[in-house]
């Protein structure tokens, strides 16, 4: 059962769509001023469990506490607590940014007067004090995206729910909502978001969940993860193919041994290693010549392909 300190329990939960099973039977817990992530490819069952967890999507099966509250029976209360932060910004472009946050703060019932303090907080907060009486349609992509989780803040949320935060941002604008989310993180705040970014999830979280087919196939901190599914570093060997006179296929197999497995792309090879620099010596000592090499530490990326695939999931 969840204690007090658990913002998320979830054991055995299931989303179901008629014969679909979209959620298959997971546990989730995430601990107060946790860093939490769901990451997958698309069909993997995170926006269906975010939406169980937002209280505005019925559980299907299994037991789902969020901060100690059932959503089925509890939801107005579960949502009064809940920040949620949409994919797509859903910003009313007819009002300025202080009024798209006042309008929403009143949504919560809070008095005026607190809500307009609240505003001027978060709007210093998010950077955009000085963009306080434009319209929201003038507002770049980053500033939207900013202005978004500030209206997600309005009701000073005990949990806040990111789908997506930087989707579409330029790398600029991403690090910035990055420093904001890190900072709302040292305040105490339990975040929990879905990213196709791995670095952003390397970032940002200190646990994670990586979903495939509606089940957790992996679970763990970033660099636990790493350890358990890669190894320390990785050899991208490109080679000229027709001045080998072999495939990549073939190539592979010449360099099977060097490291504990080597993954075969299109345009190179991806030998998997504690150590990618003597990969490389050994290659040339095999009178191997690729026509570019890079050796790079192992990422999050590379253990959510291996978990699951490189192929598209529409």
């Amino acid at each position: 059962m969840a204690d007090t300190d658990s913002m998320i329990h979830a054991q055995g939960l299931r989303k179901s769509f008629g014969d679909f099973e979209a959620v298959k039977g997971i546990d989730v817990d995430v601990r107060r001023g946790e860093a939490f992530g769901f990451l997958g490819p698309n069909g993997a069952g995170k926006s269906s469990t975010m939406r169980m967890i937002a209280a505005v999507s019925p559980v299907s099966g299994g037991e789902l506490r969020v901060i100690g509250l059932d959503p089925d029976t509890d939801g107005p209360a579960v949502r009064s607590r809940l920040g949620v932060c949409p994919q797509e910004d859903t910003l009313d472009t007819e009002l300025t940014v202080r009024d798209n946050l006042f309008v929403y703060g009143r949504y919560f019932g809070l008095p005026r007067k607190e809500v307009r303090s609240r505003v001027e907080e978060l709007l210093e907060f998010v950077q955009l004090t000085e963009k306080a009486d434009a319209m929201v349609e003038d507002l770049s992509g980053g500033m939207k995206r900013r202005l978004t989780i500030a209206r997600s803040l309005i009701n000073k949320p005990d949990l806040l729910l990111l789908d997506e935060p930087t989707t579409g941002l330029d790398p600029q604008a991403r690090h910035v909502v990055w420093d904001r989310l890190f900072r709302l993180k040292q305040q105490g705040v339990t975040l929990v978001l879905t990213t196709h970014y791995m670095d952003e999830a390397e970032q940002l979280c200190d646990r994670l969940v990586v979903m495939d087919k509606g089940l957790i196939v992996a679970e763990g901190s970033p660099l636990s993860l790493i350890r358990e599914h890669s190894t320390r570093e990785v050899a991208e060997l490109r080679f000229g193919v027709a001045a080998e006179g072999d495939s990549h296929e073939q190539l592979a197999e010449k360099v099977a041994d060097l490291g504990d497995r080597v993954e075969v792309l299109p345009d190179r090879l991806l030998v998997y290693s504690n150590d990618g620099e003597e990969v490389i010596a050994k290659v040339h000592e095999r009178g191997l010549e690729p026509v570019a090499v890079l050796v790079r530490r192992s990422t999050l990326e590379d253990v959510f392909l291996r978990l699951t695939g490189r192929t598209l999931v529409d």
